[in-house]
């Protein structure tokens, strides 16, 4: 069929073309179609603004104007940047280019027709123009009329080459396209039928016929993703027959008595689902959302306990070896005082110990296993698996998940935890295929963290309070954006901290540098040294984000937190306050726009993870935060799983309906197939 075809098929699309097109992934006649315009990225020749047109009032506007000099210098603290001057016949404007965004604006000549899209100030001498987004133009646009759209390009690659192709393609499509939705949700939803919609994505008749295209296009992803996660759903564990354990029993009970503190009431709601799910003959498949210090390990435990009183194993997976010797410590203490036979297995261990640990997990004389990837290896076997959990799931891919559940002859229970908050609706897509448990708050024997916000002229006063923390006995953390000093970025990295700190504070203080570029073995070490309370100090990346618990810590430093997230500074800071000690984190930051503190102020003012994420979300978009290749997903070429919330909620119920009969099913999967394709492995790669 046409819509495969490569793309040498259309006239005037040679070699060299067709690999400039490839660097966009678009391969084929149907990948040409599906290469929608950017976001946003329509001209209306008739209503663009001239430079004396523009507001100064820090909106973004969009204007055309042509490339006049190009110049580099530096501004506050040094900060390099790029500007590039454009005039049009009314005026002259400048636009303003910072960090990983200079090479692009050194990469414009003079006489450069550009399309400009950015915040409009009132500058010196001229208007100034910043988060600027531009695109090439030819030398005669703006004299088309009516809609015109645009593409990222790259290469050689220009709008015309597109807009002539795309047309040709449409011709095709004309005669024969394949509808992509089923005819009724079309009809139900009052959607354009698929060429139209295609034709007025790329050339609409009018801005509604543009919004009625682009609505479809949302509808159609959304709602094939969320059948591909129901169909994934069916075929992995809906259709497999589960372990029916029985209500909670004496071992269970003894577990919960014997707990040191009272389980939250976020905790016993988390349970009771976890609990009733073990008791349903169906695999429970459950992802339990707790906040960074929320309590989620004893909540396994509980689950893990059901599972041994029911005559049955449970193995717990966890992304490192020393989150897994701390796991294992902290199960040790809840589960081994009732008999319970727990066992860590990881990569570092010495053959003779992980054969012996082997032959007993297979014999069933293990009831526990704590381990890393190394779960996953082929000659682990259990004797009577009934549940997996995994923690920091994010850390894990849908296929390890599969694999570890394959370990049983039945269809094991599964339970998966992140301290990665995760708006539901957002999660309904992130982790479609399972149900939700939510654990808001943190146990009332957790002090709150004291979070404060300097700008980098108190470094060195921060780092004073440091010294007296560790002289005080505590240990602290020192968590910087970049393992090395970068060309590009302005930014305090790890070495040049350690080195600085090692000199002017720490001369006498045990302190480490800890990254991602050292081999596991060397991580581990180091870790294992500052939990031991052998080091005072941690100089890091962002690698002790993930669930290290060394209580002693009561600091935390973090260099540039502008460069950071808030979700992902949330997360780092939930690294302190693990003891009875007050604990701090400061956020240093080089920014000293009102904007950027007033975001790294948001973290002053909440400890809600949940809050953070959405409030993360709204300022820099769900993509960044949430890759969905991890999660066994597909990307989306045009809907965008933040902005587009309701419709998420509106397909899932639509999708739940659809499904109904073996046929539904047959049709679903090949509508899916047709439009994800190997972009979609968590179907088609398991």
């Amino acid at each position: 069929m046409w819509w495969k075809e490569p793309v040498t098929t259309l006239k005037g699309v040679g070699v060299k073309k067709a690999a400039e097109l490839a660097a966009l992934n678009i391969f084929s006649v149907g990948d040409l179609l599906e290469f929608y315009p950017r976001q946003g990225a329509y001209l209306d020749y008739a209503k663009l603004k001239t430079i004396k047109e523009l507001d100064v009032d820090n909106s973004k506007q969009i204007f055309k104007a042509t490339v006049y000099q190009v110049k580099n210098g530096y501004g506050a603290s040094r900060r390099s940047y790029t500007s590039v001057t454009v005039r049009d016949e009314t005026g002259y404007a400048t636009l303003y280019f910072f960090g990983g965004q200079r090479y692009k604006a050194q990469k414009l000549k003079p006489d450069t027709v550009l399309q400009i899209t950015g915040r409009v100030r009132q500058g010196r001498t001229t208007k100034s123009v910043s988060e600027v987004d531009v695109q090439p133009l030819e030398q005669d646009e703006g004299k088309t009329p009516g809609i015109v759209p645009v593409y990222a390009l790259s290469g050689n690659l220009t709008q015309k080459n597109l807009r002539t192709w795309i047309s040709e393609a449409l011709r095709l499509a004309a005669e024969d396209l394949p509808e992509s939705l089923p005819a009724k949700v079309v009809s139900q939803c009052n959607l354009p039928d698929r060429y139209t919609a295609l034709k007025n994505i790329h050339f609409p008749e009018s801005w509604e016929a543009l919004r009625r295209a682009k609505q479809r296009f949302v509808f159609e992803e959304l709602f094939l993703l969320q059948c591909g996660l129901l169909y994934y759903r069916q075929q992995s564990h809906d259709n497999r027959e589960g372990i029916k354990h029985a209500a909670d029993g004496a071992l269970v009970k003894d577990v919960m008595q014997g707990l040191p503190f009272e389980l939250t009431a976020a905790q016993q709601q988390a349970w009771r689902e976890i609990s009733l799910d073990m008791q349903d003959k169906k695999p429970m498949h459950r992802i339990l959302q707790g906040d960074v210090g929320s309590g989620k390990t004893v909540i396994s435990a509980l689950a893990l306990a059901k599972a041994v009183e029911n005559g049955y194993q449970g193995c717990i997976m966890v992304p490192t070896e020393i989150l897994a010797a701390q796991h294992f410590e902290t199960l040790e203490q809840y589960l081994q005082p009732y008999g319970v036979r727990i066992a860590l297995l990881t990569g570092g261990m010495r053959a003779k110990a992980r054969r012996e640990l082997l032959l007993n997990l297979e014999l069933g004389l293990v009831d526990v296993v704590v381990g890393t990837h190394a779960l996953l290896e082929e000659d682990v076997r259990f004797a009577n698996l009934s549940l997996t959990v995994t923690d920091e799931q994010h850390r894990f891919g849908v296929e390890q998940r599969a694999r570890l559940s394959n370990k049983s002859a039945n269809a094991p229970d599964v339970l998966v935890m992140t301290a990665t908050p995760i708006p539901r609706t957002l999660a309904l897509t992130v982790y479609g295929d399972l149900d939700i448990s939510v654990m808001k708050g943190r146990p009332p024997q957790r002090k709150p963290v004291r979070t404060l916000c300097y700008t980098d002229e108190r470094r060195r006063e921060v780092y004073a309070g440091l010294v007296r923390q560790v002289q005080a006995g505590r240990q602290a953390y020192v968590v910087c954006p970049l393992i090395e000093e970068s060309d590009v970025l302005a930014v305090h990295s790890a070495q040049r901290v350690y080195e600085e700190l090692k000199r002017d504070f720490l001369q006498d203080i045990p302190c480490a540098l800890l990254h991602g570029r050292l081999k596991g073995a060397e991580k581990d070490a180091i870790m294992s040294s500052f939990a031991a309370g052998e080091l005072k100090v941690l100089v890091s990346t962002t690698v002790i984000e993930v669930g290290v618990n060394v209580p002693n810590a009561t600091l935390m430093v973090i260099e540039n937190a502008e460069r950071f997230g808030l979700a992902q500074l949330h997360q780092l800071r939930g690294r302190v306050g693990r003891g009875s000690e007050q604990s701090y984190c400061v956020l240093l930051t080089a920014a000293d726009s009102p904007e950027a503190l007033a975001r790294l102020n948001v973290l002053h003012e909440s400890e809600d993870g949940f809050y953070l994420a959405e409030k993360d979300m709204e300022q820099r978009g769900a993509g960044q935060l949430f890759g969905l290749k991890q999660h066994g997903l597909p990307d989306l070429r045009i809907a965008d799983i933040m902005r587009d919330v309701d419709v998420i909620a509106q397909v899932r119920q639509l999708a739940q309906a659809q499904l109904r009969t073996p046929e539904d099913w047959a049709e679903i999967r090949r509508l899916v197939e047709m439009q994800f394709g190997e972009r979609f492995n968590m179907i088609f790669n398991t």
